[in-house]
């Protein structure tokens, strides 16, 4: 499935200074039946975001109006726990273009890259200057470059460099999935068919 061509973000944050965030708090199991990667978005942080009797809970982050954006950014050791690629599929359908992290879980980390979200791997002193210039101003910027492979805090100017596999980043630059990276290529692979002996 193809999806959104990613070059360069720049957006407020959305802040969930919370470690250890795992898959199942991502998503939870109940939510899983459904094949298709759309609706996911509604339970983002489902239990999180609502009471048993579905109003939503003012303290949590994303039902304050005061924050909003593209860009989440988590603490240390977001996406553990289970391999579910619901958790990248609910982060994508909420609208979330980019998650901002010290650490991610591997196999997250892949599953989100997969569905054309950036997972960004920052030092966890940057981690905290984000979370600080969001706590002065909600409305604080962040501008994230695929190309350089930078992020870069608006307010004041300071930046980190992140790491991506080149494959990934050329998909995500695309907006290419794995199938749609093959197709991409289909003549260069039917001529390599054609000139190969068997």
């Amino acid at each position: 499935m193809a999806y959104d061509k990613f070059n360069t973000l720049k957006s407020s944050i959305v802040p969930l200074p919370i470690e250890n965030v795992d898959t199942d708090q991502i998503i939870p199991a109940r939510f899983l039946k459904a094949t298709e990667r759309k609706g996911f978005g509604d339970n983002l942080f489902r239990d999180w975001r609502y009471n048993p009797d579905n109003t939503p809970k003012k303290d949590f982050v994303l039902n304050q109006d005061k924050y909003a954006g593209k860009i989440l950014v988590g603490g240390k050791n977001f996406g553990s726990g289970s391999s579910r690629e619901h958790a990248a599929w609910a982060v994508y359908d909420y609208g979330f273009r980019c998650v901002v992290s010290s650490f991610f879980a591997d196999i997250f980390r892949n599953n989100c890259l997969n569905v054309g979200v950036l997972p960004v791997q920052v030092s966890a002193e940057f981690l905290e200057k984000i979370y600080a210039e969001t706590e002065k101003d909600p409305k604080a910027q962040v501008e994230i470059s695929l190309p350089e492979q930078t992020i870069t805090i608006v307010g004041t100017g300071e930046k980190e460099s992140f790491d991506i596999n080149a494959y990934k980043k050329d998909n995500m630059l695309n907006g290419f999935d794995d199938i749609d990276y093959l197709l991409n290529i289909k003549e260069e692979i039917t001529a390599f068919a054609e000139n190969t002996p068997l």
